[in-house]
């Protein structure tokens, strides 16, 4: 039987969906820290069929537009005395800087090494993101 505790204070990223845990804890970084945590997968769900859920027994600052574009239906809960504090839920980011890297090698961006370049979000079904300066689509 697989026993995974309660965390007293922390962060438990539920709801996500099925494969895409791994992709979270690794992007997080998780697999190099100190302190417990989790990854569960496979988790029966009623609404989903099955999920993911990562816990995180420590606070840390999370890049929810990160989390957002990797799987914008999944919920961040902030745990304090082994109870929800506060629930977050997450969308596609309309726009997001320092993420992505543009594409087009011919992109300014590109040439003179501009950083924090904003992408505009221009297809939600397909995660797709374009340039500021040169309009080339991305995704994650």
């Amino acid at each position: 039987m697989l026993n995974i505790d309660s965390i007293k204070k922390g962060i438990v990223i539920d709801h996500i969906k099925e494969g895409y845990g791994y992709k979270i804890f690794k992007e997080l970084g998780l697999h190099k820290v100190d302190y417990r945590v989790a990854l569960i997968r496979n988790v029966s769900s009623r609404k989903q069929g099955k999920k993911d859920l990562i816990k995180i027994e420590n606070r840390i600052d999370l890049d929810l537009n990160v989390l957002g574009i990797i799987d914008p239906d999944l919920t961040v809960n902030i745990i304090e005395d082994e109870e929800i504090k506060e629930k977050i839920k997450l969308s596609l980011p309309e726009k997001i800087k320092g993420i992505f890297n543009c594409k087009n090698p011919r992109c300014i961006t590109s040439e003179e090494n501009i950083e924090n370049v904003e992408f505009i979000l221009v297809d939600k079904d397909k995660k797709e993101y374009r340039c500021e300066y040169c309009d080339t689509k991305t995704s994650l």
